[in-house]
């Protein structure tokens, strides 16, 4: 079965940091660029980073950029956001998304493989 599994959510207190992970299983991500999105209560998807497939290449939306860290281990078949300084509006159901391609974008409409997402929860 091909599937991508995310890891790693969790509740965290303002400031703190979290490292989500995301594996692949039954299918190698050498051939993919993967995106990280997340999807608050009431809000649209919003696409936050992004990486190609050597890792060379990497997006960062404004409202993480300097906070969050995309980062890439083909050889374990597993893409990381290091996310650190978080925020409570940072509070959302993380996903990644596969997209085979060797440059990323952050348009989720592009990605046709999702995993079933990890739950962050930013609060005192």
């Amino acid at each position: 079965q091909l599937q991508l599994v995310e890891s790693g959510g969790g509740l965290v207190q303002p400031g703190g940091s979290l490292r989500l992970s995301c594996a692949a299983a039954g299918f190698t991500l050498d051939y993919y660029a993967i995106g990280w999105f997340r999807q608050a209560p009431g809000k649209d998807r919003e696409g936050i980073s992004c990486i190609s497939t050597l890792g060379s290449n990497t997006v960062y939306a404004d409202s993480v950029k300097g906070r969050f860290t995309i980062s890439r281990d083909n050889a374990k078949n597993t893409v990381y956001l290091q996310m650190n300084n978080l925020k409570p509006e940072d509070t959302a159901v993380y996903y990644c998304a596969a997209l085979l391609s060797r440059i990323c974008v952050l348009s989720s409409s592009r990605y046709n493989r999702w995993g079933q997402g990890t739950q962050v929860t930013v609060s005192s």
